[in-house]
């Protein structure tokens, strides 16, 4: 079973990582899912996204939990049973989540050359410290938009928007962190993010600081 990656980021706080290598059946065996999960599965016309489905109930195996242990609210907000912090997140052959005592979101996203013919759309005060000509342009906005998907899993609020409400400070991708913040209805909701790129991708992880 691949799990690519174990993440301790705190004492409250794990990210594990999947490599989705398995075919479908594979995962499929591999996990039990409440009824409503299995139509939802079956429903799915893409094996990717089967796929990526059934590798993130891996993960919730590998914390110790089971697909029966998991919720989503009216948001579309994952949570467990037990009060802990879950957020989840798969793209192509990557998935990961975290789970925390305290609130938190993660995105995974492929570095492709497309974002930046869309970087208008999520991107406003960090304009001022991006360079469009530099090597690293499309890793960076790829960032940005992870962290910024991350804040927005895990405010899990209906007309948050990444490009006037999510503000990511200047970051060095020789480094692993940076500040963000949420403004929203007059208050500032300050996180710090990680980050970390592996086989063309990008993971982001937004968290409160204690």
């Amino acid at each position: 079973m691949p799990l690519f990656k174990t993440i301790a980021v705190n004492s409250q706080t794990t990210v594990k990582i999947w490599k989705i290598t398995e075919s479908y059946s594979d995962l499929k065996n591999a996990v039990s899912l409440k009824p409503e999960n299995e139509d939802r599965v079956q429903g799915m016309k893409s094996e990717i996204h089967q796929r990526g489905f059934l590798s993130v109930r891996c993960l919730i195996n590998a914390f110790g939990y089971l697909d029966s242990d998991l919720y989503y609210d009216e948001n579309g907000k994952p949570h467990l049973k037990d009060g802990r912090q879950i957020s989840i997140t798969h793209s192509f052959i990557f998935s990961a989540v975290v789970i925390s005592e305290g609130v938190v979101g993660i995105d995974i996203e492929k570095q492709r050359d497309k974002i930046a013919v869309i970087a208008h759309k999520f991107v406003d005060y960090e304009f001022d410290y991006l360079n469009s000509s530099a090597v690293d342009y499309i890793k960076k906005l790829t960032t940005i938009w992870c962290i910024k998907e991350s804040l927005y899993k895990l405010f899990a609020t209906p007309g948050l928007s990444f490009k006037n409400h999510c503000l990511v400070i200047p970051f060095s991708h020789d480094e692993n962190f940076t500040k963000a913040w949420v403004d929203y209805n007059g208050r500032k909701h300050d996180y710090v993010t990680h980050y970390l790129e592996f086989e063309g991708f990008v993971c982001a992880y937004a968290l409160k600081e204690y």
